[in-house]
């Protein structure tokens, strides 16, 4: 296997991680990022390729979302029609920009999943996620560029 080949195994690996760090799925898409920074990768594409694994991983809970009231009135779904009620009114207080939250660990991902049973339009809920997920990928490539890396050339050198 060449170089080329490697590469994009390891950008198919980055997007399966990050893709799963946005569900339910475990994963670690940060360790993954933060190692192919380290191999030197290009930053603008493992940024582009984890951000856009995490989207379409986020939108899959968006999805699930939306289909939460076909199911709300089941005995055996685990949220009550006054737990929802309550989650309503928490969201409508903070509204849809609560969605640039959805970057943050532990409250991401509900979040995501909230703007889809309170229905949040496709393109607000993408253009928000969007800017959350990739700007923390963007902050956790600077802080590594900007704290690691001089790290890394004063211990090799």
């Amino acid at each position: 296997m060449n170089v080329a080949q490697t590469t994009v195994w390891l950008l198919i690996g980055l997007w399966v991680s990050a893709f799963t760090s946005a569900t339910l799925l475990p994963g670690s898409s940060e360790i993954v990022l933060g190692t192919l920074w380290w191999q030197g990768l290009n930053i603008f594409l493992i940024w582009s390729v984890a951000t856009f694994g995490n989207v379409c991983g986020s939108m899959i809970n968006w999805w699930l979302g939306t289909q939460v009231h076909r199911f709300s009135q089941r005995r055996w779904f685990p949220v009550t029609p006054v737990q929802l009620e309550k989650a309503q009114v928490h969201f409508d207080r903070f509204g849809t920009p609560a969605l640039l939250l959805t970057g943050l660990p532990l409250i991401g991902d509900p979040l995501t999943v909230a703007a889809g049973v309170f229905r949040v339009s496709f393109l607000k809920t993408i253009l928000l996620i969007f800017i959350a997920k990739g700007g923390r990928y963007a902050l956790l490539l600077v802080m590594a560029d900007e704290w690691l890396k001089p790290l890394i050339s004063t211990t090799a050198g």
